[in-house]
């Protein structure tokens, strides 16, 4: 089974922490979004993903290689431009599959029974299935219809409350993940962007396209709000006590731990320090002397200056916040970016390079 995995995209939304990496790269519970995806999908029987890569591809070569021996074998393909959806799945797909294969967005943390999704596809006929995931503000969305028995009849584009006079609940949406027989490659265009969702599916309406619905948790995570949402997830489904902390790192006795929470390689918690719930402490990070982390997530080598406070929100790659700074209401610190001792922000996007994501 082949997997495609798209992961081109820029990140947009979550600037400035994807300065420095790819969205598939950044961290959730601690391990990267990309991590999971694999371990996912393994477990599902792939054995061989294929990353469609645009966006500093070089990280995510360097961190997974060809794959674990015990997970799937990897290949790389590099858009020398950007290709829409179905572009990028057919520049990696086409000419290296010749069964049905799955294909994914790269920065969706969902619990997708993949092997039951499969099975649908191969017994419903169909020549693409969507999967589909419920929401309960259908108006922000693009909704799929689908019949009785799961072929897709209709697409409605964030429809309007008079809209939905006419459609039953639940109200569901693209989930992000699909399952294609080889052929559907033949209605992507080569040599230019082609959105799947907005160019190919409509096309086989009533020509082979079903959904299948998916009831477990779902999260796209390319926004600040849904990605501290993710590592909380993560957080709330590890075991045991609900406390991880890397056996390299250094916790002061007189630090307090909440759980959940996530103390990674060789990080420092000091004295008075109070960490979590519902935070990620990255490797190499510092938290001083009674100093406050709560629901946050601190990227690799963070310092939080003593008496701090960093309350829901996000800090890249060797930011620093000052001593007694305060950040709160979803701030979000780009790579290197240092807060001055003190300050306070709200809601605050600050980065040092480039100049339109350095407050936003």
């Amino acid at each position: 089974m082949i997997a495609v995995v798209l992961v081109g995209g820029t990140g947009t939304r979550l600037r400035p922490i994807t300065l420095d990496r790819p969205k598939p790269m950044l961290p959730i519970g601690g391990r990267p979004f990309l991590a999971h995806l694999l371990t996912r999908l393994g477990d599902a029987g792939v054995d061989h993903v294929i990353f469609s890569c645009g966006y500093l591809p070089d990280a995510i070569r360097r961190h997974f290689g060809e794959g674990a021996d015990d997970g799937p074998r990897l290949t790389y393909v590099v858009e020398d431009e950007p290709l829409g959806t179905a572009g990028a799945i057919r520049l990696a797909a086409y000419g290296r599959v010749d069964e049905p294969f799955l294909a994914l967005n790269g920065d969706v943390l969902a619990d997708l029974d993949l092997r039951a999704f499969r099975r649908f596809h191969a017994a419903s006929g169909a020549r693409a299935t969507i999967a589909l995931t419920a929401v309960t503000e259908p108006e922000r969305y693009g909704l799929v219809l689908t019949d009785t028995s799961g072929a897709v009849v209709a697409f409605r584009e964030k429809p309007s409350t008079a809209e939905l006079a006419d459609v039953p609940e639940p109200y569901l949406i693209n989930a992000g993940a699909y399952v294609l027989d080889p052929d559907v490659l033949e209605l992507v265009p080569s040599g230019r962007a082609v959105s799947i969702e907005r160019e190919v599916f409509p096309l086989l309406v009533g020509d082979g396209l079903h959904g299948w619905e998916s009831t477990g948790y779902w999260n796209d995570i390319g926004t600040p709000e849904s990605y501290l949402a993710a590592n909380h997830h993560v957080l709330g489904a590890q075991p045991g006590d609900g406390v991880r902390v890397d056996p390299t790192a250094v916790v002061d006795p007189g630090a307090e731990l909440v759980a959940p929470v996530l103390i990674g390689a060789e990080a420092v918690v000091e004295d008075g320090a109070r960490v979590g719930p519902g935070s990620v402490i990255g490797a190499g990070s510092r938290v001083e002397a009674d100093a406050y982390v709560l629901g946050s997530v601190l990227h690799e080598r963070v310092h939080v200056g003593r008496g701090a406070r960093v309350l829901d929100s996000v800090a890249a790659a060797g930011a620093v916040v000052g001593d007694h700074a305060e950040l709160r209401e979803l701030v979000v610190l780009g790579p290197a970016v240092r807060v001055a001792p003190g300050r306070v922000l709200a809601r605050e996007r600050l980065a040092l390079e480039p100049a339109d994501v350095a407050v936003g």
